[in-house]
């Protein structure tokens, strides 16, 4: 079976309501699309959404390099060596890990259509499903209430609330949606680096009582060594996001003390499923929690994380929502979501359908 044929496209997804971080605000997501087509009519697709301020690769900079470098590397190779030549894109596509992602995603998509298996059954099923968590965004307190009210109204029983502009005012809405919300909610937060160590501490004292699962990313990535002056159970109730891209990253964050008692992992900061499994297992061989997370993505990339999500010991946490506030997508199907509880469908490859 040979790839005789290699489709790159970007498209411009609107958001069904926008939304805001501690950096910035967003109504849309650029994509690009990979298509895979083989010699027996067989089609493997990827996608990849680039955050420039995360990774520093610009959608015009994927989109470049995967014109110049996917039909190079990948058109008229048998499906084996296509997959072997990932390694490849790994010292040809570093500066660019969500065009590299968009490659991996269509090549294990189209390895498990030419076994005609999930990919989750080839990688090594370990879960079958698994809550996620939907993001709230930095809005006004009444607002958010409300988002929360609409969320829980749709069965999710975790929300993950966006903070790091005001530590007071975040302090309070914290605290006021646990007093909102029924009890068996689960609540968890992140600050996309928003805050200084005098802010996070304050943080955490205001919110002793609310119940939190975890925060992700207090301190701008620049201060990481910085939070060795926490006490290990505040480290530990700390997850890594901003400063985790790849597996180098993850053995930097091992050094003691551990600035982080859990990882972020997204296959858009790390290049795909094979490098997001690589700091996965990393984590699960010294103790550590992951999350598999997104940014705002097609359901072809979150459907991907999630095979890979299940196929790992190290799983701890989902926050696979990105694909739920578009207007539009390229793909359904994939996975379906239940009450919030996220399982895989029995298609093939990562399980998406293409919308012609």
């Amino acid at each position: 079976m040979k790839i005789k044929k290699v489709t790159i496209s970007r498209e411009n997804l609107e958001l069904t309501r926008p939304y805001t971080i501690a950096y910035d605000t967003f109504t849309h997501a650029e994509n690009l699309f990979v298509l895979l087509e083989t010699d027996t009519g067989l089609v493997g697709i990827g996608a990849g959404s680039p955050a420039e301020d995360v990774t520093n690769e610009s959608i015009d900079a994927c989109e470049k390099v995967l014109k110049e470098q996917a039909c190079l590397l990948f058109e008229g190779l048998d499906l084996v060596d296509a997959v072997s030549r990932l390694k490849t894109m790994e010292t040809k596509m570093a500066a660019t890990p969500a065009a590299m992602a968009a490659m991996d995603i269509a090549l294990y998509d189209l390895m498990g259509k030419a076994l005609d298996r999930p990919l989750v059954e080839i990688l090594g099923r370990v879960h079958t499903a698994m809550p996620t968590s939907i993001t709230i965004g930095i809005k006004s307190l009444d607002e958010m209430l409300a988002e929360a009210d609409e969320y829980t109204g749709r069965g999710f029983r975790i929300l993950k609330i966006k903070i790091g502009m005001d530590v007071d005012q975040d302090i309070e809405r914290v605290c006021r949606l646990r007093a909102h919300i029924s009890k068996d909610v689960r609540i968890r937060v992140d600050a996309n680096q928003g805050y200084d160590m005098d802010q996070y501490k304050k943080f955490l004292a205001g919110t002793s009582e609310a119940n939190l699962e975890f925060v992700e990313q207090p301190l701008h990535v620049d201060q990481t060594a910085s939070m060795a002056g926490l006490s290990e159970d505040e480290r530990n109730f700390s997850m890594a996001d901003e400063c985790l891209h790849n597996p180098a990253d993850a053995y930097a964050l091992l050094h003691p003390p551990r600035p982080f008692g859990s990882f972020n992992i997204k296959l858009m900061k790390c290049g795909g499923i094979a490098l997001g499994l690589e700091i996965a297992q990393i984590a699960r061989r010294c103790g550590i929690g992951v999350m598999w997370g997104c940014m705002d993505e097609s359901r072809v990339s979150i459907a991907a994380a999630l095979h890979a999500a299940f196929a790992s010991p190290a799983t701890r946490y989902l926050d696979l929502d990105g694909s739920l506030d578009l207007a539009r997508d390229m793909v359904d199907e994939g996975f379906v979501i239940e009450n919030g509880v996220m399982r895989l469908t029995d298609r093939s490859g990562i399980g998406v359908r293409i919308l012609h």
